[in-house]
């Protein structure tokens, strides 16, 4: 009936808003941003730029830093655009750091662990990637699961030149160096987790920074370049609601006001019009991608200087960039597939968060090679 229809339509608003905020608050600027910074600066004091894992993760530590300086200036701060234009207003940063305390584990961040701790995959061996999807039409986890597995054989493929044995690993000072400072200062709070991985092995360096690239790369486009255009039109996602659901014994007055006008009342539930137009200025330029963007999988030399003189290490690369390349091919021939409904049919968006590629601006799609905006 009407009436259900529209407290349907409130209730689901209403999920909505408090969906956007953990989105923000925790998926997107806790588990990218701020949890891969102190890994970043751990690089930075203590690998030379010649350590051949710091030409690993050079390009995926790109402008990070700079982007959460700036977030700290005017996204997450006191009376901040996320304080001012998210429903959970000035315990925004409580959300996060709660999050932080008691969920977030480094070991559960990569795709397969993330997936079954979420509760729509299951361990499955005979499986490519190692996990069996509960949800077969799952445009996110199908096309993550691509780009997973290409940045993991590169991952596999470049350590193995470098650290041919245990031993290898556990002399480099410098490697030691960074991994103990991003645990025992950079997360310091955790530092005494037992689910902390080891760094013992090639094994052990390749799945840590298999994770690390996946954080900056794929985990954050996945989150970040898709909200303008799934978000930023604000009945379709509030990021705010400013009025509970009518409830007859709570205020008998208030549910005749929605039994007369749902219309209105709904729309006065909405932000109002400045924190909607903030809200929409800050998710369109969150969404943009700027013409200088690197992508994954793209060329890595600067300025026409190689990035390394091992051959192995360029081959390697260019296996890479033709694994992403068909990852995205097969992103395409997915997304025109009606069987899968989820990202093909009338009115449906293709999903194309994941693919590779993108030219600048707000495009839905592109995945950088780092948390740059």
């Amino acid at each position: 009936d009407a009436t259900s229809n529209w407290l349907w339509m409130l209730a689901k608003a209403h999920v909505s808003s408090n969906d956007a905020g953990v989105h923000q608050l925790v998926n997107h600027w806790l588990r990218t941003h701020a949890t891969m910074e102190p890994f970043i600066l751990a690089a930075h004091r203590h690998m030379s730029a010649m350590h051949p894992i710091f030409k690993l993760l050079h390009p995926h530590m790109r402008y990070t830093l700079e982007i959460n300086a700036l977030a700290r200036q005017s996204l997450i701060n006191a009376d901040g655009v996320i304080e001012s234009c998210f429903t959970p207003g000035p315990v925004s940063g409580e959300i996060s750091a709660a999050y932080y305390r008691n969920h977030w584990r480094f070991d559960l961040e990569g795709l397969p662990s993330d997936l079954i701790r979420r509760g729509v995959a299951v361990e499955d061996a005979t499986q490519p990637h190692g996990v069996r999807l509960l949800i077969e039409d799952y445009p996110y986890a199908n096309d993550g699961l691509l780009l997973w597995s290409a940045i993991r054989s590169w991952v596999e493929s470049y350590v193995q030149l470098y650290y041919p044995d245990a031993g290898t690993v556990q002399c480099d000072l410098e490697l030691q160096g960074w991994y103990h400072e991003s645990i025992h200062v950079g997360h310091g709070d955790l530092r005494h987790a037992p689910w902390w991985p080891p760094l013992s092995t090639p094994v052990d360096l390749a799945s840590i920074l298999t994770t690390l690239v996946w954080l900056a790369s794929a985990q954050h486009a996945a989150l970040n370049f898709g909200q303008y255009p799934l978000g930023g039109y604000v009945p379709n996602r509030p990021p705010l609601i400013r009025r509970l659901l009518p409830d007859l014994e709570r205020d008998a007055a208030e549910y005749a006001a929605f039994l007369a006008d749902p219309h209105r009342f709904f729309l006065n539930a909405m932000p109002g019009v400045l924190e909607a137009t903030k809200f929409m200025a800050v998710v369109d330029t969150l969404s943009t991608h700027s013409p200088d963007e690197e992508y994954l999988g793209e060329g890595r030399d600067e300025g026409g200087v190689p990035w390394t003189a091992d051959e192995a290490a360029v081959a390697a690369h260019g296996m890479f960039a033709a694994d992403v390349r068909r990852a995205e091919e097969t992103i395409e021939r997915r997304n025109a597939d009606h069987g899968r409904k989820n990202r093909c049919g009338a009115g449906v968006l293709p999903y194309e968060l994941l693919a590779p590629s993108s030219p600048p601006g707000v495009t839905c799609r592109g995945v950088p090679n780092s948390i740059s905006i």
